[in-house]
């Protein structure tokens, strides 16, 4: 049985779009099962196996006009589904159908559209005017009579969104996946239900027993499951799944690397014990701190801890030899952060993404790389998991060593998670922890001179990060009132005495990332 059989489905076509997993998202809100083909993976057969009621092709960062830019065939067209073409693949849909893309202008941010056909069932519930955002150069300029038009820019003219007058294949210029669209969740609410007639009958929750299943249908009797445990949602998850599958064939791992949160071993112990696992426990943290020594490249930092943990993993792997398989909490950022996905470019090495199996020979095991965070967290409270714990902020594998800049030493290492303590302390007091998707502190070598005890003191500073996301892919620094500010101020640099300066990191993501390194 494949994942997501049994519900409605709705297949979506990457053309290398930033946003094609937020599509994703959405519609997976709505109640419909997605997955994502790439481009050059996609045929009709492809999309048949998976049950898809509708397709939706995505934006892309090239324009149709490129020699060499990606295409499909025409057999989208005949597929006997609707379609929906957004920005490039709206683009696309036009040349495909004998229309003209010219180059222009363009429009980004912001754009005001005029709805000429406000009883079309995409756009029930729009004004005759509607806010919509950008992002394009290339533009629809023609359609011909088989198609009709159904949007167009208020100040340009351009065609913003337009279908085929006998079957249901749209265009639209505009990103209705994105919050800046008010009224871009009405539109694909409207495409699901009222043009693809499909049920909203999917739950990630629901799909468990069939995650389940194909654990166990994978892993032969005898053979066992090595999970490393860091404690996160993701890693639990597995676990939990695995233990559910296999039952006392899981072989769960969690290793104290010396980079974790205050008190955080002695509280993922005392969980994983109350859900009825008890893992295997090695504090390995002098050893992960003596390599880090002296090493300041963020990437460099990554590949010693990933390193050191394979390392660990092979010598529990070698002292079971029934240990054949090895079960990761990959989940979808992890895998297109990492470059997995072909054309995707590597943000940042995860250390539970790629490398691992083929060095410890060991099969691998990921059963949530399709979902996305919000989604593990109702799969793992389904579970047994308590609420508090499934929505507790994100923390990076390789610990506090990502928010340390420069050298990982005792001294900052201190400060980071004291620093972080407070962060989290402030926010829960004040019933902000659980409006924000991550908190915490970062300390780096930069100092600032102060004044303590009446003497001047060069002393360490500390960048507030606090940021608001859906699942971690894009982010926007929270606006934290000014009061919470200030508490979390006055007590990092009252209560720690090295710090002499507090601030507050105001850029989203992109084109920061989250984590400072």
């Amino acid at each position: 049985m494949r994942i997501g059989e049994g519900y409605s489905a709705v297949a979506i076509i990457n053309f290398g779009g930033q946003y094609a997993h937020l599509i994703s998202r959405r519609l997976r809100e709505l109640g419909v099962y997605t997955e994502i083909i790439h481009y050059y993976e996609a045929s009709p057969e492809k999309i048949r196996k998976l049950g898809a009621g509708a397709v939706v092709l995505s934006g892309g960062p090239r324009s149709v006009l490129e020699p060499n830019a990606p295409r499909i065939g025409s057999w989208i067209l005949e597929l006997g589904v609707p379609v929906l073409g957004i920005c490039y693949g709206h683009q696309l849909l036009a040349l495909l159908i004998g229309g003209r893309v010219e180059r222009g202008p363009g429009e980004y941010g912001r754009t005001w559209v005029r709805v000429l056909r406000p009883s079309d069932p995409l756009f029930r519930g729009w004004g005759s005017e509607e806010e919509t955002w950008m992002s394009h150069g290339d533009y629809v300029a023609f359609v011909p009579d088989n198609a009709e038009v159904l949007a167009v820019s208020r100040d340009t003219g351009y065609i913003a969104a337009f279908r085929l007058r006998d079957r249901p294949i749209y265009g639209v210029q505009f990103h209705p996946e994105v919050a800046h669209t008010p009224k871009g969740r009405l539109l694909l609410d409207n495409f699901v239900s009222l043009v693809a007639k499909l049920q909203k009958n999917w739950k990630p929750e629901n799909i468990v027993d069939e995650l389940v299943r194909e654990i166990r249908a994978k892993v032969p009797p005898g053979e066992k499951v090595l999970v490393a445990v860091s404690g996160g949602i993701d890693s639990t998850t597995t676990a939990l799944l695995v233990k559910r599958a296999i039952g006392d064939r899981l072989v769960a791992v969690f290793v104290n690397h010396g980079l974790l949160r205050e008190g955080e071993a002695e509280e993922v112990l005392s969980l994983l014990r109350s859900l009825g696992i008890e893992p295997v426990y090695i504090d390995a943290s002098k050893v992960f701190l003596k390599r880090l020594r002296g090493i300041k490249d963020c990437e460099e930092k990554r590949k010693i801890i990933g390193k050191t943990f394979i390392e660990i993993f092979e010598d529990v792997a070698r002292s079971d030899p029934s240990i054949k398989w090895l079960a990761q909490g990959t989940t979808y950022p992890d895998v297109i952060e990492s470059g997995a996905v072909p054309g995707a470019d590597r943000i940042k090495s995860h250390h539970n993404v790629g490398g691992l199996p083929e060095r410890l020979g060991l099969k691998v095991l990921e059963p949530l790389r399709y979902f996305y965070k919000d989604e593990v967290r109702r799969i793992a409270i389904s579970l047994g998991v308590p609420r508090e714990y499934a929505y507790r902020h994100p923390f990076p594998g390789p610990g506090l060593a990502v928010r340390i800049i420069g050298e990982v030493t005792d001294e900052k290492l201190r400060i980071a998670r004291r620093a972080s303590r407070i962060v989290e302390e402030v926010l829960r007091k004040a019933g902000l922890y659980d409006r924000v998707w991550q908190a915490f502190a970062v300390v780096g070598d930069d100092k600032w001179v102060g004044v303590k005890g009446d003497s001047r003191v060069d002393g360490y500073i500390v960048t507030i990060r606090i940021v608001e996301s859906e699942d971690g892919m894009t982010a926007d620094w929270s606006r934290i009132p000014y009061e919470v500010l200030a508490e979390i101020s006055w007590r990092i640099s009252s209560e720690i005495p090295e710090v002499t300066m507090v601030t507050y990191a105001v850029t989203s993501k992109p084109p920061s990332t989250i984590e400072p390194c």
